[in-house]
């Protein structure tokens, strides 16, 4: 069975991204979305994107797309900014932890692109950030240059086909060394029903306490998860926070 991928060009619509000299960073990430698409399906990955228009979602929106649709990946792409305009240039991809599978994504994707001739700022984890910390799979954020480094810009405009490759043989590396058995991936279940809107209530109730937390109402019951780790003592430890916070729990694979 192929890997799936859920593709994000970052902001849209109403929310342009960063912005220099009148380019926006909404526009660039929607075409080098759709160009790394194309790429990834004809290599025989299924692709789905959370958006191929200039509409808005919210981060948690395509949190919430990219679990609702079971992908076995997601790969949100941005262009990055600084304060001070062509002081900083360079790419950098962003994960959950600096561990497992989406780490060496990241990894794999940032040397990809540092052969294109960006500088590379290396991978950094960001706890944080929506799409990294609410997906329920391995997940990277990659920022595609400085949007306000005309060196970078350059690099983007001139090589643009060639980036969107480096990026799809990043993910494909990836894919290819680990063949076609799944790493273990963990989940601590929290809640188990059969009426929906119970499960729904505790759902609200561990997101108000910033817990990602989701509802699985495939077969008979509607089971109330949180998380989604490549790593077991990543698990372990967000089960003790979830029994410290008085829930019974039980990890799941």
């Amino acid at each position: 069975m192929p890997y799936s991928v859920m593709l994000d060009a970052g902001h849209g619509g109403t929310d342009p991204g960063a912005v220099y000299n009148g380019r926006q960073e909404k526009d660039d990430t929607l075409r080098l979305t759709l160009a790394i698409g194309e790429i990834l399906q004809n290599n025989g990955i299924d692709v789905e994107y959370t958006r191929t228009t200039d509409v808005y979602e919210s981060p948690y929106e395509k949190a919430m797309e990219a679990n609702n649709a079971g992908a076995d990946f997601f790969v949100s792409i941005h262009r990055n900014s600084f304060p001070t305009d062509n002081q900083v240039m360079g790419v950098e991809s962003l994960v959950y932890d600096l561990s497992g599978i989406k780490y060496e994504m990241a990894q794999n994707i940032d040397e990809q692109l540092e052969s294109v001739g960006f500088v590379d700022l290396g991978v950094k984890a960001r706890p944080n950030l929506v799409v990294l910390k609410r997906t329920n799979m391995p997940s990277v954020l990659v920022e595609a240059g400085f949007i306000n480094s005309d060196t970078d810009n350059q690099l983007f405009d001139d090589n643009f086909q060639d980036i969107a490759e480096a990026i799809a043989r990043g993910i494909l590396d990836t894919l290819s060394n680990i063949g076609d058995v799944r790493e273990p991936f963990y989940r601590v279940q929290v809640g188990l029903y059969r009426n929906n809107m119970n499960a729904n209530r505790l759902l609200e109730e561990l997101l108000a306490q910033d817990f990602p937390a989701f509802v699985d109402n495939v077969g008979e019951y509607n089971r109330v998860l949180v998380g989604g780790y490549d790593d077991l003592n990543t698990a372990v430890a967000m089960e003790q926070r979830l029994r410290r916070a008085g829930y019974d729990t039980l990890i799941v694979s």
